[in-house]
């Protein structure tokens, strides 16, 4: 057994200037000011085909986004490498960037995908007040996680299936 923490990468993805589609940006702001030791944070507008070489090499990775679908306050589901690989010049899925990552990289980390649940997505900027508060929740829940999961050792595979997780 190691001793050693575990490396952890949290992406967090959407349009800041689209209202509670930013709450994956502020998400990784949020994050980042936490200064947790042995944890990577990125943010960025969409997910890249050449994000899968980012998240190479980390034990873990999470993926944070706004969705309209999601749970109150927020959903927490476990990821594989999708089978079929498909994506346009505006879209590609958290589970096409971990296969890509396993296929030409080496193995892909163990994956999880956080879905806040956002309300508004016009052409404005700031979060409502309920993605905001659905952002605390979502934070209160992920920092305890990325704590964890920085000392795990050894890395612990996730359950086979989807781990469904809302928190209210």
């Amino acid at each position: 057994m190691s001793d050693r923490e575990q490396s952890v990468f949290v992406l967090g993805y959407g349009n800041p200037g689209r209202q509670d589609d930013g709450l994956g940006p502020k998400a990784a702001d949020l994050i980042t000011s936490l200064g947790l030791p042995f944890i990577t944070v990125d943010a960025a507008f969409q997910l890249n085909i050449e994000d899968a070489e980012a998240i190479s090499g980390y034990d873990t990775v999470v993926f944070v986004d706004a969705s309209v679908s999601a749970p109150e306050p927020f959903s927490f589901d476990s990821l594989s490498p999708a089978d079929d690989i498909t994506f346009t010049s505006h879209s590609v899925s958290p589970g096409s960037i971990m296969r890509l990552c396993a296929d030409h990289f080496g193995p892909a980390p163990r994956g999880w995908v956080m879905a806040i649940r956002g309300y508004s997505f016009e052409f404005e900027e700031g979060l409502t007040g309920q993605a905001q508060r659905n952002l605390e929740s979502a934070l209160a829940f992920l920092s305890d996680f990325l704590i964890k999961q920085s000392q795990k050792s050894p890395p612990e595979k996730p359950a086979s299936g989807p781990v469904q997780m809302s928190m209210k």
